[in-house]
């Protein structure tokens, strides 16, 4: 037989009263962190280290544009 949509909907109003907006906000986030990094995983990249040099570097302050080295 199955759920309705009136089940289903009284079954999200049980659950926002008993752990509240904030915390099912939380778990949302995380399960989406969680299914990204498990996406990337299985498509075999890596993240980019958060200390490895960015990509568009500017130019240092202590270079002079006229200074033709």
């Amino acid at each position: 037989m199955g759920l309705g949509w009136q089940e289903l909907l009284v079954i999200l109003v049980i659950v926002v009263l008993i752990f509240g907006g904030t915390k099912l906000a939380g778990v949302g986030r995380a399960s989406g962190r969680a299914i990204r990094e498990f996406k990337d995983e299985l498509k075999g990249s890596e993240p980019a280290a958060p200390d490895a040099p960015s990509a568009n570097l500017e130019a240092s302050p202590t270079t002079d544009a006229s200074d033709p080295r």
